[in-house]
């Protein structure tokens, strides 16, 4: 079994409210959890306006498919939002 793990740092610059920030962040969350059948949460930065942190989690029998489907995430992230912007990610598998 693996399991991999993606945490996706996200820059919102042009906001200036939680409430502001809930309406970037709740639909990724709701989006990514439809189109790839990932666990998906907002796990850092709660109270910053301008900046959040998503995990993305899935498991596999497959280390290569983990790895392919957390890369189809970042990689949809990136390219979705162009209210929010991917500022960094790190992938990690453990076996």
């Amino acid at each position: 079994m693996v399991i991999g793990i993606a945490t996706l740092e996200l820059s919102i610059p042009v906001n200036d409210s939680l409430k502001g920030k809930r309406s970037v962040v709740k639909p990724l969350i709701a989006r990514l959890r439809r189109e790839f059948n990932v666990s998906v949460a907002e796990v850092d930065l709660l109270d910053s306006h301008r900046a959040a942190i998503i995990g993305v989690a899935c498991v596999s029998n497959d280390k290569a498919y983990a790895h392919g489907l957390l890369m189809k995430v970042v990689d949809h992230v990136e390219r979705w939002r162009i209210d929010a912007e991917l500022v960094d990610y790190e992938i990690e598998l453990i076996e």
